[in-house]
């Protein structure tokens, strides 16, 4: 049913020919072809290896992988065949497990942001400047199809997957309905991002090396944790990714022990290192916790999160909505389990495995990277649950309107300080954290 899904996507996507990217229908010569062969042999045979169940779900892998062969012995573009790749690993319904293909480095800006909130697709943000606000795409507007496909929780992910990783599109087609009630119909046009080939980096030049390295440094910024300290005593971290130092942590967590609430903002928040997560769970607890069991192909094993000297013990709330992922929804599930706080926002995403990315190399002058990110281990709830494909309900659901999304209110946060006994209204809370697109 996925590789469905994700085939009726693609097909969506690339159905007219002014959708579909640079040279997708360009003849597919017998090299790339061999190419696309051999990326998919070594793709089936890391999955047989360390896919974490040697089972497979049932699936009968040899017979799938000889159709993606068969399939691609048919293909007309190098495009067109790993997407065969990519289809063939969505027959295990993994969140974590994917292909990441071989292609020039041509990510696209959009120039808007939209997520499931509830069951509605709406656009949260739009970059000032860009071709989405000048056709009139505002925040609260809801998403009633994007190149034909109708986007639902259950296939967004695999939507933003292809129109991001597998054929970045050089405009999407969309069907609006304002908060009024109005219905548009609009192309949006995307915008190349200016981003430097990661190939071999001892081959670059010192520009190269130098843009890369401005690159890097506008990714460390967005994903950067950020604190707020409001009167009554109550602290706000917000937390982009699991990626903060141990360090770094500590001095979040002293500066938390001065306030008698910890709201820990989660939402859109992808998950990230394990290490990060473990840390900052251990600085919640006066206990070491189990997170979940991590049931691999060779054992089941606990994984914990130690207690830290001096962890914080006042008020806790987290928040999240439907894009707070993985190691994100993992911390979310363990407040809840151990009764250690409130968690508040939308459902969850429900992605959450733990994986390994498989790296291999094609070509030669230059050489492209290719590779797949694999689940080893799936993580079982301490109540015996787990958490993929099923994500986190809050304790108290709460979701923002068009209306709130419109004006860049934020009523979670505001029902979060009213938790902790703090009177911030809802378009005070949306100015703490204002929106950071990437830079140009």
């Amino acid at each position: 049913m996925i590789h469905q899904v994700l085939i009726k996507i693609l097909g969506l996507i690339t159905t007219i020919g002014l959708l579909a990217p640079p040279g997708w229908f360009q003849h597919l010569s017998s090299l790339d072809r061999e190419r696309a062969q051999v990326m998919l042999q070594y793709v089936a045979s890391d999955v047989r290896k360390y896919y974490y169940d040697p089972k497979l779900h049932g699936v009968d892998w040899d017979a799938r992988v000889k159709e993606a062969k068969d399939k691609i012995a048919e293909s007309t573009s190098l495009e067109a065949a790993t997407l065969e790749i990519a289809a063939l690993l969505e027959t295990l319904n993994d969140s974590h497990t994917n292909f990441a293909p071989p292609r020039d480095p041509i990510p696209q800006e959009y120039g808007w942001r939209f997520q499931m909130v509830g069951d509605r697709c709406l656009v949260t943000h739009v970059q000032p400047k860009s071709d989405a606000e000048g056709k009139g795409l505002k925040p609260g507007d809801e998403v009633l199809t994007i190149n034909g496909f109708t986007p639902m929780r259950e296939s967004l992910t695999k939507m933003e997957y292809a129109l991001n990783a597998l054929v970045p599109q050089s405009s999407l087609r969309l069907d609006l309905r304002a908060p009024s009630g109005k219905i548009s119909h609009v192309v949006v046009k995307a915008k190349v991002r200016q981003t430097t080939a990661i190939m071999d980096y001892g081959d670059m030049t010192g520009r190269d090396r130098w843009r890369v390295g401005l690159e890097r440094e506008d990714e460390l910024r967005l994903m950067r944790p950020q604190c707020k300290e409001l009167s009554g005593g109550v602290m706000i971290l917000r937390l982009p990714i699991f990626l903060p130092t141990e360090t770094a942590l500590q001095d979040i967590i002293g500066k938390a022990r001065e306030h008698h609430t910890l709201i820990i903002d989660l939402r859109g928040n992808p998950g990230g290192a394990e290490s990060s997560l473990q840390d900052l769970l251990g600085a919640m607890f006066e206990k070491d916790v189990k997170i979940a069991d991590r049931v691999t192909r060779q054992a089941t094993k606990p994984l914990m999160a130690k207690t830290k000297h001096k962890a914080f013990t006042g008020q806790l709330i987290v928040l999240v909505d439907s894009r707070s992922a993985s190691a994100a929804e993992l911390f979310a599930r363990v407040v809840q389990i151990e009764k250690r706080g409130v968690v508040l926002g939308d459902r969850t995403s429900g992605s959450v495995m733990e994986a390994r990315y498989y790296g291999h190399e094609t070509g030669s002058n230059p050489v492209f990277h290719y590779g797949t990110s694999i689940s080893e281990a799936d993580l079982v709830m301490a109540d015996g649950k787990s958490l993929e494909h099923s994500g986190v309900t809050p304790d108290e659901t709460m979701l923002p309107s068009p209306t709130d999304l419109a004006n860049h209110f934020d009523p979670l946060l505001a029902r979060a300080a009213e938790i902790a006994g703090v009177n911030l209204s809802s378009e005070e809370a949306g100015k703490l954290f204002p929106y950071e697109w990437p830079k140009d």
